[in-house]
């Protein structure tokens, strides 16, 4: 997937890294598969279906990050499934 949205002319980041924050102290950090053009997070799954899980995980990094938009994308069965998650 990076080969290909890189070849369509887009700056691709795989594996960034986004410190989570307790008062004021690092505390961990989050790692978002793929970072598009600096303003979409991808993530990217291997799975039977969505669950709230991974909806919690997209709004983690999305806030972490600074972000609005974030693509949750599954790739588990031959017909791509994905959400768009916002805020």
């Amino acid at each position: 997937m990076i080969r290909e949205l890189a070849e369509r002319g887009l700056e691709v980041k795989s594996q960034v890294r986004f410190s989570i924050y307790y008062k004021g102290q690092s505390v961990g950090d989050y790692v978002a598969d793929l970072v598009v053009g600096d303003q979409i997070i991808v993530e990217l799954k291997c799975v039977d279906g969505f669950c709230t899980q991974h909806l919690a995980i997209c709004l983690n990094y999305l806030r972490a990050s600074g972000l609005r938009l974030a693509l949750l994308i599954n790739v588990q069965k031959p017909k791509v499934a994905w959400k768009r998650i916002i805020i």
